[in-house]
């Protein structure tokens, strides 16, 4: 099996890669947003929180970082819009305004543009920037969510930290891990070389 050779520029995400028009990036979007929501339904409860461990942190720490700051942070925002107005795509096939996790996913669309920036100056192109990248990434998801959940909750901060961060950092760093192989593999793949 060969693969193909893809001539790469610095300041390039995954996404640029294909040829350039404005149904690629609206297929983009759409599919990014569409991604996050099927990653949402990988749902597991987590006892005495409100909010389960899903796929969906990690589909949108991809799709920013793939996508880049515009197109990744737009995904997530029709993700969050559709489902605001009812498309049951949020974790646990929920939607609307009322759910104590919703901070969660005002924090992935602000995630989404901080890793996609990322990844433009070069952040995904090997595995040690790639893990900081997505650590950042979910401490911006965080940094919404878990004030989001205390207020929602009535919550002190401390018991929407408990409640809210400290059970997922494990899923955390196993979704960094997997992330520190996938994206650098996949710019291997596509030719490029880590630069730095």
């Amino acid at each position: 099996m060969s693969t193909a050779v893809v001539p790469t520029r610095s300041g390039q995400v995954l996404a640029d890669l294909l040829p350039a028009s404005r149904l690629k990036d609206a297929t983009l979007v759409l599919g990014g947003a569409a991604l996050t929501g099927l990653a949402a339904q990988i749902a597991v409860p987590v006892p005495g929180s409100p909010v389960p461990v899903t796929g969906q942190t990690f589909a949108a720490l991809l799709v920013g970082t793939a996508l880049g700051a515009r197109r990744g942070s737009l995904s997530l925002a029709l993700y969050a819009l559709v489902g605001m107005a009812g498309m049951p795509w949020f974790a646990e096939a929920e939607s609307g305004f009322g759910m104590p996790s919703l901070g969660y996913v005002f924090g992935m669309m602000l995630a989404a543009a901080v890793v996609g920036s990322l990844a433009r100056r070069g952040a995904d192109r090997n595995a040690l920037r790639t893990a900081g990248t997505m650590v950042l990434g979910s401490a911006v998801i965080y940094a919404v969510g878990v004030p989001y959940l205390a207020a929602s909750t009535g919550m002190s901060l401390t018991e929407a930290v408990a409640a809210g961060l400290t059970p997922f950092l494990i899923g955390d760093a196993l979704k960094a891990a997997l992330a520190m192989g996938a994206l650098p593999l996949s710019w291997k793949l596509l030719g490029d070389s880590d630069k730095g």
